[in-house]
């Protein structure tokens, strides 16, 4: 490897460029770029299968389909939620007008602490957001229970988690609406997309309205909507990729155990416990004893030309330009002592194994 290439903490997987021009040759024959076109029902009809779902939505980005999930469930007042994640989720919550509230999480398995959910439900409580963390699947028969006992609906950020099942099935069946990401970070991308997932035909008819301004098949407007449509540009490149799904996620998991396998030798670290079903080995996170030990360690890398990254910091409840402060101690500790390693379909085995014993000699 030369030290003058860097190695950034991911890459987008791309599939040969003349398999996507060839899909774009057919946009420009169609004239439709836009409007539920025929590659984004192409698209839509493929993902079914493949992720074996009752109904997806696709829509603009991952932010965009926690939005839309939020006004289809016709959501108020608080959402209770991890503030283990990506601003995204947060700022979801906010434009629709709701109030985060933030659960601390499992120190272990990173997601929201299942246990401490009870005690922030008030009257005002509409909904739970959980967040399969790096692809990690929540304890989702214990939300659903909690959400249950209390009339709660349940929108789980699934951005990271395409590819991740519980008991061989879709994590993404789970919950009223799983809202994912197609961003081109994501193990299966459409540049910028996102998608709504849920298995009831009535509120998928419901998210297809809003995400085309309200729309009904009739197109009468009969309700608030948003412009949330995916192009045929970007429903194009998904469906170019998705012939190499299945390829760019076992490659995820042979370079994820490798990862795991070469630093499980250094005590002082430790990883992100996959305690329900089985992640996508999206990520591969690891945790420092302490924050000093991670910024020596990221310099170290960035030396070297490699850029890992530190995925999710600061904690989201720390943003208080945006949010009144509540302590999430837990959240807040590994935070300041995540960081995620590089990890992505064209890295080499011989980077790999560069990083780990870059981190190591440490």
């Amino acid at each position: 490897m030369s030290k003058n290439k860097p190695i950034f903490v991911t890459q987008p997987s791309l599939p040969p460029l003349n398999e996507y021009t060839k899909l774009l040759e057919e946009v420009w024959e169609s004239g439709i770029l836009t409007h539920n076109g025929p590659k984004v029902v192409e698209l839509e009809e493929e993902l079914k299968n493949k992720l074996k779902v009752e109904n997806i939505s696709t829509v603009t980005n991952g932010t965009i389909a926690l939005q839309i999930a939020i006004r289809a469930l016709e959501l108020r007042g608080e959402i209770i939620t991890t503030p283990f994640s990506w601003i995204a989720t947060v700022s979801a919550i906010k434009y629709e007008g709701c109030e985060p509230i933030f659960c601390d999480i499992n120190k272990e398995t990173l997601n929201i602490d299942v246990a401490k959910i009870e005690a922030l439900i008030t009257e005002k409580t509409s909904a739970i957001m959980p967040v399969h963390v790096f692809g990690a699947p929540c304890d989702v028969e214990a939300i659903q229970k909690i959400a249950d006992k209390h009339n709660l609906k349940v929108i789980y950020d699934a951005a990271h988690a395409i590819g991740s099942t519980y008991k061989d099935d879709s994590v993404l069946n789970y919950g009223d609406i799983s809202a994912t990401s197609l961003h081109a970070t994501k193990l299966l991308n459409t540049g910028e997309g996102g998608a709504c997932i849920t298995n009831n035909l009535e509120l998928d008819e419901k998210i297809k309205s809003i995400r085309f301004f309200g729309h009904n098949k009739s197109k009468d407007i009969t309700q608030d909507g948003l412009n949330g449509k995916m192009t045929e540009i970007h429903a194009s490149l998904g469906i170019a990729n998705l012939k190499y799904y299945d390829a760019v996620l076992k490659d995820r998991e042979k370079k994820y155990k490798k990862y795991l396998e070469l630093l499980s030798v250094d005590n002082d670290l430790s990883f992100q416990k996959v305690e329900f079903g089985k992640t996508n080995y999206s990520y591969f996170p690891i945790i420092f004893k302490t924050e000093k030990e991670l910024l020596n360690c990221m310099d170290k890398l960035n030396m070297e030309n490699i850029f890992p990254r530190r995925y999710f910091y600061p904690s989201l409840n720390k943003f208080k330009e945006i949010l009144e402060y509540k302590e999430c101690p837990i959240s807040e500790d590994i935070a300041s002592r995540i960081l995620c390693l590089p990890l992505y379909y064209n890295l080499k085995s011989e980077d790999i194994e560069l990083i780990c014993s870059l981190i190591v000699k440490l």
